[in-house]
């Protein structure tokens, strides 16, 4: 296994943090702009929903190649399209003149930017085992955290000046930068040697294997029901800060602020646990934590009429400080079950997360936002337990028999929870 300089460590959690950015910025940097939008194109709130759900569907289903495409043919190859297609993508939703048109580019949005994010895994754990690797993942957690809190911010100022085209150009423009910086820093961390054959039988044969591995199942589902407490209130932005909160549109940075602060001293507090606390308890502390927040969420929405700052969105800050504790412990549990296969399994696992995060944005989001405050902090808070309870069902099967999760490939598991 190869070592990291501290300065290339942190040069690569800077640029895999940017890469994993492209996400969060496609969708929250809109968010100011859907009343205009929906006076441009003479659409309603809902279908603007669709925006994010559109774009989380094409996402999740490219998702699963830009893993095992990068078992195949390395790493940084796949980054690079990705960046490049999203900068393109950006470009033609700028251009756009209708709904369906906006709807397409931000399709081919969710099809490229994932690449940075999910292959960006893989890359951490080619570079770095154990309580290194969990620091590195904390890092770029962290600086990844930064993008969910600027978005909307960006947005708005943007929406103070110009209109929500700018918005889209802008994101192009952030696609150019990084590219060039890919070029020139990212390295190559799964040498030809490593690499297995890109043949669609086996791929596909592969990644139905992974999806039908229950350790990867409860791992995963408990990573995406853990964030989704968190993603139902993103998702519900528009609606939980203009017309619960009573906000305008430069004021998105209420609700995100707070938020990522949260999930950013999460991670930090993650990277400090490496090695001083097991990665079980961490991640049990983690889920502790989003409970108890979630808890006092749906306590503060009962006993007020009217949610207000900063009562209605502390909550939300606890409860990504807990997300961040547990999140870079469940996706290192998930590549470890692979080893020889870790972009197809970083794959899967955004595959199921984003096809998880696009029903919460399209048919979930739109029915607790109609039903008000009370209504999305019960639906995080039945989020927040049901993570929880995989969780433990998870645990006790690895106490139970450490030894079973046996695998397609014929490598013999690697559990480290």
């Amino acid at each position: 296994m190869p070592s990291l300089a501290p300065s290339a460590r942190l040069r690569l959690a800077l640029l895999l943090g940017a890469l994993a950015m492209f996400g969060p910025f496609a969708i929250d940097t809109i968010f100011p702009a859907f009343p205009e939008i929906e006076r441009d194109f003479a659409v309603s709130a809902a279908a603007m929903q669709q925006t994010i759900s559109v774009y989380l569907l094409a996402y999740a289903l490219v998702s699963i190649f830009h893993g095992p495409i990068s078992d195949a043919r390395g790493r940084k190859p796949v980054i690079l399209w990705g960046v490049v297609v999203f900068a393109l993508a950006s470009v033609g939703a700028a251009l756009a003149q209708t709904l369906p048109q906006l709807l397409a580019a931000r399709a081919v949005q969710g099809m490229s930017a994932g690449a940075g994010l999910i292959v960006g895994r893989a890359i951490i754990r080619d570079c770095l085992d154990g309580h290194d690797a969990q620091r590195l993942m904390s890092q770029v957690t962290m600086i990844f955290s930064v993008a969910p809190a600027i978005a909307p911010i960006f947005g708005g100022w943007i929406m103070g000046w110009s209109q929500w085209r700018t918005i889209f150009w802008s994101l192009s423009a952030f696609s150019a930068v990084l590219l060039l910086l890919c070029l020139l820093w990212l390295p190559e961390t799964h040498p030809p040697a490593n690499r297995v054959a890109l043949k669609f039988g086996p791929l596909f044969r592969g990644s139905w294997a992974i999806a039908r591995n229950r350790r990867f199942l409860l791992l995963s589902f408990a990573g995406c029901m853990s964030f989704g407490a968190l993603f139902l209130y993103i998702a519900s932005a528009p609606v939980f800060v203009l017309d619960i909160l009573k906000l305008n549109q430069q004021q998105f940075g209420w609700f995100f602020v707070p938020t990522i602060v949260g999930m950013m001293l999460g991670a930090f507090a993650s990277g400090r646990m490496a090695g001083r606390l097991s990665q079980a308890a961490t991640a049990g502390l983690g889920f502790g934590v989003s409970i108890a927040a979630a808890a006092i969420n749906v306590a503060y929405n009962l006993l007020v009429d009217a949610p207000g700052l900063p009562w209605a969105v502390l909550p939300m800050a606890l409860n990504a400080f807990g997300i961040a504790l547990v999140f870079p412990i469940v996706t290192l549990a998930i590549l470890d079950l692979y080893p020889r296969q870790r972009g197809a399994a970083s794959s899967m696992q955004a595959f199921v997360g984003l096809t998880f995060n696009a029903a919460l944005a399209g048919l979930v989001s739109p029915l607790a936002s109609r039903g008000g405050a009370t209504t999305l902090a019960f639906g995080g808070a039945g989020l927040s337990v049901a993570a929880w309870i995989v969780w433990r069902i998870y645990r006790s099967e690895v106490k139970r028999e450490p030894d079973a999760a046996l695998r397609p490939s014929g490598l013999e598991p690697t559990e480290h929870l």
